[in-house]
């Protein structure tokens, strides 16, 4: 058997398999033989079928099976041997005339396409400055983290009047259009929050409000989206659609969180014992907590930045013709080629992000340590454990709940991910231009969400 490369272009290629009559005789006999001696053929006992008979219900069959077979490994054991980095998978090349006579087999040959990888040069878009913002720790933030802290800790407590931070708890009642209650409308106790409202008309008609007020409340006025408004009217999705917008509500609490003290019972629930004792050391462990935290978001959008600047602008030419052949052939469910051109340029740049980012741990000689994915994922499940204040187990135990995290293919693969992004980022913050370009946290908020 031979095989043979044509390049048609620096994309694509042609892959030639010859076979001979030796090359697939012996096994084509071999299989005739195992359907010779299981064949079930009225009149014949199994194993006493006449070959020919075999050779003329299987042979066709069975040749073209190990004809498949034998270019199939062919094509395979050269791309292996030669090193040729493909996209996809080879296909057979449609259009291309079989040589070979089933009737009278001797020599075939098949033709294969194949899609080549292409080559492109990242490194001179790495020099390209990028900016690394990072957020401004101001004493106005570490007030602010504080205020939250102490509202956290702190109780609720009856307030004589609405503010905005306030928590309004009431029935609501629907009503007619001429503002009677509606008969078997909806009636329901609920809880409204002013800190959370971004409706100004909400924030408007429950400022102020106190114990026993009557207001008329469109249910819009206090509801983010459409699951919002079903949980504050306690009602189910399919009822939604018959809900109208008119609705009296009657306070019955007025709730404000009273802020815990900053005194030795709040330090003690924060950190160790004596670890900080006055509020200089909580403002300044706050503050360093902030910027340890605003590093990791900005870590996020330096890589965000960076794989939009590297998709941009790295050039990339793709045998696109042989690519939407094989996602055709490849794919479980029948494609369009309406739907396939849809979505083809999401392809494209999926990826072309795929091959930019090994190609850098090719470069970069980045790997991953079945070591490194242990600590790592430990390391996520201790700080799960701080979050909740629960105590973290012995590291035997620890390692054991980590491999069994680990165990579970969907949960892995979101840890590889997170793992190779992190060392993806450590990669560009070492060999990107960085312009440090600090940012308000509003801004930097405003910055991540895009």
């Amino acid at each position: 058997m031979q095989v043979s490369r044509q390049d048609l272009d620096a994309q694509n290629a042609l892959l030639k398999v010859e076979i001979e009559n030796k090359d697939y005789a012996e096994k084509v006999q071999k299989s005739l033989d195992k359907h010779r001696k299981t064949a079930k053929i009225p009149g014949f006992r199994p194993g006493t079928v006449p070959l020919s008979l075999i050779q003329k219900k299987y042979g066709k069959a069975v040749l073209a099976e190990e004809l498949n077979k034998l270019s199939n490994e062919g094509v395979s054991n050269f791309i292996r041997q030669n090193n040729i980095e493909i996209l996809g998978h080879p296909i057979p090349k449609m259009d291309a005339d079989v040589v070979g006579d089933f009737d009278r087999p001797d020599q075939f040959e098949f033709i294969f396409e194949i899609g080549l990888v292409p080559t492109f040069d990242y490194h001179s878009v790495l020099k390209v400055g990028i900016e690394y913002n990072t957020v401004r720790v101001d004493d106005n933030l570490v007030t602010q983290q504080i205020e939250d802290i102490q509202r956290r800790y702190g109780k609720l407590v009856n307030a004589e009047h609405a503010e905005a931070k306030d928590m309004v708890l009431g029935q609501l009642v629907e009503l007619n259009e001429d503002g009677t209650v509606k008969e078997n409308g909806v009636k329901h106790n609920t809880t409204v929050s002013l800190e959370y409202l971004d409706n100004p008309k909400g924030i408007e008609v429950l400022l102020g409000k106190k114990k026993e007020d009557v207001i008329r409340l469109d249910p819009d006025w206090v509801s983010k989206n459409e699951d919002d408004k079903i949980s504050l009217l306690g009602i189910k999705a399919e009822d939604l659609p018959n809900v109208g917008h008119s609705f009296q509500f009657t306070v019955t609490e007025v709730k404000r969180m009273e802020k815990a003290e900053m005194n030795e019972e709040l330090f003690a629930k924060l950190f160790r014992e004596g670890e900080i004792t006055d509020e200089t050391g909580l403002r300044a462990r706050v503050h360093k907590d902030l910027e340890q935290m605003f590093e990791q978001d900005a870590d996020r959008l330096l890589t965000r930045k960076a794989y939009d600047l590297l998709v941009e602008k790295v050039e990339m030419n793709f045998p696109e013709t042989f690519l939407k052949k094989w996602i055709k052939m490849s794919s479980e469910n029948p494609i369009s080629d309406e739907d396939l051109n849809k979505e083809f340029d999401g392809y494209l740049k999926s990826l072309k992000w795929q091959m930019i980012q090994t190609r850098i741990f090719k470069d970069a000689e980045i790997r991953i340590s079945n070591e490194e994915v242990i600590t790592f994922t430990k390391g996520l499940m201790l700080n799960n454990y701080a979050q909740y204040g629960i105590p973290a187990p012995e590291d035997a135990e620890l390692e054991a709940s980590a491999r069994n995290m680990l165990s579970n293919k969907e949960q892995a693969n979101g840890i590889y991910d997170q793992l190779a992004e992190q060392k993806l980022t450590s990669f560009f913050k070492s060999n990107m231009s960085l312009k440090m370009k600090p940012l308000t946290y509003e801004v930097f908020v405003q910055e991540l969400k895009k």
